[in-house]
Formats: C-alpha cells, structure tokens, sequence
C-alpha cells in the first residue's frame, strides 16, 4: 500500500463542502485501491470493511481490471469513440481516458462525481487535455447529468457512448429507482451505445460491512444475481466468454455466459477470478443498444 498522509487528512485544508470526518465511499474505494487521497475517517471505515471481508482490497482491484478491460474493448474492437463514467471517483493509473485514448487519440471521455475531492484530482490530472471534462453531477439526478453544457461540449448523443457504472448503483437505494436511473440514461443514448457495468452481490460475506457505510457518505445496498442481471433488460449483452479460443474461467453457468452478466473477475478473462480463492461477490457485464 501507498504511504498515507498525516492523520489530519490529505493536507493543511479541506475543499469545500468536505467534512473529513464523515467516511467518504469514493475516497475508501481509494483506500481499498491502496490510494493515499483519503482522511482518518474513511480510513477507519474501510479497514471495518476490510476486517469483515479481507478479500475488499482484491475486489476493489479486480473491478478496476474489469473497467479497463471493457474500456480497451468498446474502444478496440467495438469502436466507440465517447466515454460517459459516472461515479468515477478519484483517479488512479489507467484511468478511462488514459486507456481509451491510448487505442484512438481523439476518443472523449467525461468524468462524473458529486465527490468535491475525487472533482478536484481529476481536474488537476486533466488540465491539459482537451478531450475530456470532469463534471459535478449524482447518479440520482440523471436528468440533471444529462442537461449540463458540459457534457454536451464533448458528448455527441446522436453518436454511440459508453455509460460506465462501475460499482456505483449499489449506492443508489431502491426508492430511488436505480432501474429508471439506467433506462434514462440508456434512453438518452443513441443506438449503438453501450452500458458497462459492475455491481457488489447480496452475499453473506458481505452482510456485516453493510452498517459501515450507513455511516458513511453513501449506504451499501447488495442485490442478487437477478436483480444485477435486470439492469441490462433490452439491451443485447456482449458475450463474456474469451475471444481467443481460451476456457471460460469460471464463468459459472451457460446462462451467464448466455445473459452477459458474469462473476467480476470473469469477463473475457484468461485468468480465473484472479486467483481468488473462492469467486468475487460480484457481477459484471457489458451490453449493447440496438
């Protein structure tokens, strides 16, 4: 793990609108990631998490591969020449822009957070790019992203996009209709665009870090296999399984592999759940608007 900063917090002074003290879901994700752009707090928290379920730093790791993988994909062999990450967080190495503009210099990307630090690193890591924008925004208020200038000015919504979800909706609660979430959000996009996506699971070994982050900036709400998989109704999924001729590591059953929604760790993986000892509790997956 990256060295951590004092216990006052990241520096003499905290950005506007940041209360150190209360644990922050971005900047634990960063702690998991073994960031060092996080205060006492959410440090503390996260280390809870990590005492329920030692495998969270893996986790955390695994759904970072998976977006890049995904990223390297839509932007390789799919195509696709505009990025929309919405809860992205702090940055960290390969980041969106930096593995999408890697394939085509001139892909677009936009960063969405409603997190005043994760806003300002990701600014000041991007102050020389011209392709892409970092946006104040939350996931709850769709409407509201997909109004602003902002995104207008790098994001052509007659042309396809893909909307990143990455380990953000199980953040969103139920009444506050995480399902109309994506489907206004897919309904803004044209056809041809993609939903990339990444989701913790209602799994027993993840119940005891729930009251964490009831305390924290955002509650964790775990869903079921089914209740993942529905986030991509209408959608046609991208298959999961290796393109190269390789086995389907651990990909569980034909009717993921048929469903598009496969164990994180899986998805066009050659290596099974990154060696975990037992599978991830989490799903992701990868589908297309037609």
């Amino acid at each position: 793990m990256t060295s951590q900063p004092d216990e006052a917090g990241m520096g003499p002074g905290s950005p506007a609108g940041v209360d150190p003290d209360v644990p922050n879901v971005a900047r634990m994700y960063d702690y998991y990631l073994g960031g060092k752009d996080n205060y006492a707090a959410d440090r503390e928290a996260a280390q809870r998490v990590i005492d329920v379920f030692p495998q969270t730093p893996q986790l955390a790791r695994v759904n970072r591969a998976f977006l890049q993988n995904a990223v390297r994909h839509l932007a390789g062999e799919a195509g696709i020449r505009q990025f929309l990450d919405i809860g992205s967080g702090l940055p960290t190495r390969e980041n969106v822009h930096q593995v999408a503009q890697g394939i085509d210099p001139d892909a677009r990307v936009v960063y969405v957070d409603r997190d005043p630090v994760a806003l300002a690193h990701a600014r000041a890591l991007l102050v020389e790019n011209d392709l892409t924008r970092v946006m104040q925004g939350d996931l709850r208020r769709p409407d509201e992203i997909l109004a602003q200038k902002e995104l207008s000015e790098i994001i052509d919504f007659s042309q396809p996009v893909a909307i990143l979800l990455i380990f953000v909706l199980h953040f969103v609660r139920d009444n506050e209709n995480p399902y109309e979430i994506v489907k206004t959000l897919m309904d803004a996009a044209a056809p041809g665009s993609y939903l990339v996506l990444s989701h913790a699971e209602r799994d027993t070994r993840l119940l005891d870090g729930v009251p964490v982050y009831d305390a924290a900036t955002s509650p964790a709400v775990l869903r079921s296999y089914d209740e993942i998989a529905r986030f991509f109704e209408g959608l046609e999924p991208v298959d999961p399984r290796p393109q190269d001729g390789g086995p389907d590591n651990d990909i569980e059953t034909p009717e993921q592999a048929a469903s598009g929604v496969v164990r994180l760790g899986t998805w066009r993986s050659r290596w099974p759940t990154f060696h975990s000892d037992a599978p991830l509790p989490a799903f992701s997956g990868v589908a297309r608007k037609n």
